[in-house]
């Protein structure tokens, strides 16, 4: 039992801090790495930095697949090549995100709009700006647009997206 009277008790008590800022775990950035030395398609990658969507084709069985791969999954042949993909395509399905997204993650705020888009030669599914849930319609034009991605990385990251296809139009059909 202890004496209340007892002064070898401290009773300061230690100070610690909370930063100010927290730095994002690399689990919470859904953005791979895209150099050589992590990632196989890291010429996707590449070829989006100059402006080109891009995926890959076989040359064995001729088939193109998205997103881009390493092996063949009809043949598993693994001579492929990248090959250029439209950059405009129809919506073919949409959605609206409203529920929130894991902390750190402020980029995508919700509302904001995910869709299936068919390029033709493969569809594909992406973020699409510019617009809300309201304002599309299945069957919509829809363009490329390429983001850079700032992260917890400091590696210089590009990803793609698609907006409107009128979204630059000034409205003036001159």
């Amino acid at each position: 039992m202890t004496d209340a009277n007892d002064d070898t008790h401290d009773p300061t008590r230690e100070r610690v801090s909370v930063p100010n800022e927290i730095e994002l775990p690399r689990l919470l950035d859904f953005y791979e790495l895209q150099t050589d030395d992590q990632t196989q398609i890291h010429e996707f990658y590449e070829n989006l930095r100059e402006g080109r969507l891009t995926t890959t084709r076989c040359r064995d069985c001729d088939e193109i697949h998205f997103p881009p791969r390493i092996v063949c999954p009809e043949c598993t042949g693994d001579d492929l090549e990248y090959v250029d993909l439209p950059h405009e395509g129809e919506l073919f399905a949409f959605s609206e995100v409203r529920g929130g997204l894991p902390i750190g993650l402020a980029e995508h705020d919700v509302p904001y709009v995910v869709g299936v888009v068919d390029l033709g030669p493969v569809t594909l599914s992406a973020r699409v700006d510019g617009a809300a849930y309201d304002d599309l319609e299945i069957g919509d034009p829809v363009a490329l647009k390429i983001v850079e991605i700032d992260g917890p990385t400091d590696e210089e990251r590009v990803f793609y997206r698609f907006e409107p296809a009128n979204a630059n139009d000034d409205g003036d059909s001159t």
